[in-house]
Order: structure tokens, then sequence, then C-alpha cells
């Protein structure tokens, strides 16, 4: 349903780097670039992610309320996300774990404060 996300940032080049790595993990890299402008993901596949500076111009700024939550593989995947996102400048916002119902997920903010999280949902049984 969902083509992709964009957040917004006040200075791409040095954030980039935080994407670039959590892409890397998800079997992705940068699909779309320009000086204002990248997006990770697959071309012709499933959603991305892009970062841009505001069209406006005015400074980019975190929504209240928003997360861009990833879908990991299993929850191993979703532990190496959270710690890649924390070894390349990201703040932890919640441990990987059982979130209950089914939901394991690990939750963190990039440099700019946009809040993402990893996750994984079980199969009932």
């Amino acid at each position: 349903m969902i083509g992709y996300v964009t957040l917004g940032t006040n200075d791409l080049k040095a954030i980039a780097p935080f994407y670039d790595a959590i892409a890397a993990e998800m079997g992705v890299g940068r699909m779309m670039e320009f000086d204002s402008f990248i997006a990770w993901g697959e071309p012709g596949g499933a959603a991305g992610i892009a970062l841009t500076k505001p069209f406006d111009g005015n400074a980019a700024s975190v929504g209240n309320g928003v997360m861009v939550a990833l879908q990991a593989k299993d929850e191993a995947q979703v532990h190496r996300l959270y710690e890649i996102a924390l070894a390349n400048g990201g703040t932890d916002e919640g441990a990987p774990g059982d979130r209950g119902g089914g939901f394991f997920a690990g939750y963190f903010r990039d440099s700019e404060g946009n809040k993402l999280n990893a996750f994984v949902m079980s199969t009932p049984t």
C-alpha cells in the first residue's frame, strides 16, 4: 500500500551514512540521489525510505507521533538493525524485545530525531 516514506533532514550528507548502514542490512542501497534528496530501496520493489531537505526552504522538524517501521526478516535482524542504528549515531528509544501479541520490535531515532523501529510479527499458533 505505501510506496515510500520521506523524512526531512537539515544535513543530508551527515545523516546519509546512518541510512546507508540500515539499508545495507536490509539488502538494498541508494536508488535515487540528488543534492537535496536520497532514496533507499529497490526500484520496482517494496516500499523504501527517503530523506530530503524541505522543499519550502524551512528547517526540517520531527513529526510528533510519526514513526517509520522497518519490517525485519526475523528477531536477529531486529537486533542487528537496532545495533547498526546506535553504532551510526542513532539513539535508543526501546531495546529489542517482545511487545506482546507476537510483535517483536526495537525502537531508535536518527541523529535528527526521526523515530524508527525494526519489527517482526510472529505467526499466531
